[in-house]
């Protein structure tokens, strides 16, 4: 023990070298941003002439993208893009922590609308690239949740529902990928339902802009339910698949379901399940009921526990019961927007400039899925939700250490030899640079 101790004590550390890239897999979504003209696209739309620190905004929203993929939770984390030769894989002039502070509370509610509208615009390139549903069936997933924030200096926190202080976003993804199609950031008392029916016309109109031919499926909990907007969907020619509150209504619709009619599904060991439908209003009400089975927790809570939500699809209750569970996805996409990035720290004390750090976050999130999403040669077995975990992504993709050599003439990347994921950091590098350049 004593030998082995002496040994790493010998080692020395110094901070000297200036060509190492710390997180050299930067270099993938950095070509897929250039592939999709984001940094062009955010000077054309994102007009924040005459503002401080309004002046190329496009490489600002980059530096900030790159923080977020690299799994930066504060403004500055960007200073490790600053650091050996890491913004020589970037292809945009990285900048401070302090000009992007600045930047960010420059913005105003119309500068966020120019924002999303770069979301949007990114979403229409990169399904043109290969990663789009197509005419496809796309589902949609909506839900919202709680951007958590401490100290009281935050303008627009509040407490909501949880009691927890902090904001309250509304988001939708995309259930195959994982991409963000829309976020909106919203006061942390907002109820659930506050902007919901705007949300879904922007959010459907969007996907429709993008190539989402076929047909559209939204998924939402009960936060959601309101017959203004399942007739918005309506008008929009969307399915849905949402949710119902257990009031009284829903209960005695309920109970007036046979007992004959109850079909038995599969379920976790410990419990027992089925499925039903009837009739609530004009809707089609499918319900599942559940208890649990183990003889000492059964004493506890013998009775069957429901859960209903209406839906106009076609296909038998068991399977519009199925479909509907899927919508927990929608959790593991709020995860990775939190998870060591993004809405894990909203950092500034004025609202519309953690909006547009929201929108940021989403950017991020998107290049990860798309990056991981588009078609590469080689790639006989593509499956578009291979590669959705971020934290999976940064720790295989992401996090790898570089030197940055001339050889030859040309410019390489040294990497690990033995990496484990070595064989699809190529492989996604070529697939992208295989792509043609962004639109003008």
């Amino acid at each position: 023990m004593n030998r082995v101790s002496r040994g790493i004590d010998r080692i020395d550390a110094t901070f000297d070298d200036p060509n190492l890239v710390a997180n050299a897999g930067l270099i993938l979504f950095a070509t897929l941003a250039n592939r999709l003209g984001l940094e062009q696209l955010v000077n054309d739309r994102v007009r924040l002439v005459g503002r401080v620190g309004g002046a190329l905004p496009g490489r600002k929203i980059l530096t900030l993208v790159a923080t977020l993929i690299a799994g930066g939770s504060h403004i500055d984390h960007a200073n490790m893009l600053r650091a050996g030769a890491t913004q020589a894989v970037l292809g945009f002039r990285v900048m401070a922590p302090s000009t992007l502070g600045t930047f960010l509370r420059s913005f105003t509610f119309g500068h966020i609308r120019q924002l999303d509208a770069v979301i949007a615009e990114t979403i229409r390139r990169a399904w043109n690239l290969g990663v789009g549903p197509g005419a496809d069936r796309l589902v949609i997933d909506i839900d919202s949740t709680i951007a958590e924030v401490h100290g009281h200096d935050k303008q627009g926190a509040g407490y909501g529902y949880t009691r927890q202080l902090g904001y309250h976003p509304l988001l939708a993804t995309r259930a195959d990928t994982g991409e963000v199609l829309h976020a909106r950031m919203r006061k942390g008392a907002a109820n659930t339902q506050r902007g919901a029916r705007r949300f879904v016309e922007e959010l459907i109109a969007r996907a429709r802009r993008a190539g989402a031919t076929g047909e559209v499926v939204v998924r939402a909990d009960s936060g959601f339910w309101a017959a203004k907007t399942i007739t918005t969907l309506g008008r929009l020619n969307v399915r849905y698949s949402i949710t119902m509150p257990q009031n009284k209504a829903v209960r005695a619709a309920i109970a007036t379901i046979d007992e004959d009619a109850w079909v038995d599904i599969t379920y976790p060991d410990g419990g027992a399940a089925q499925v039903a439908e009837t009739a609530y209003k004009n809707y089609r009400l499918v319900v599942r009921r559940t208890r649990l089975t183990n003889k000492h927790q059964a004493a506890l809570w013998p009775d069957w526990r429901h859960h209903a939500f209406i839906t106009d699809l076609t296909t038998s209750a068991v399977d519009a019961d199925l479909f509907h569970r899927h919508h927990a996805v929608v959790e593991l996409n709020i995860r990775d927007l939190k998870e060591g990035a993004g809405l894990e720290h909203v950092p500034s004390g004025h609202f519309n400039a953690n909006a547009a750090w929201l929108c940021c976050a989403v950017l991020a999130h998107n290049l990860i899925r798309s990056t991981a999403a588009i078609p590469t040669a080689g790639d006989d077995e593509h499956d578009p939700g291979r590669l959705t975990v971020a934290r999976t992504i940064r720790t295989q993709l992401v996090s790898i250490p570089a030197r940055l050599i001339n050889r030859a003439g040309t410019p390489t990347l040294r990497l690990p030899i033995n990496w484990p994921w070595a064989d699809t950091f190529n492989r996604l590098l070529h697939g992208l640079r295989a792509l043609p350049p962004a639109p003008r």
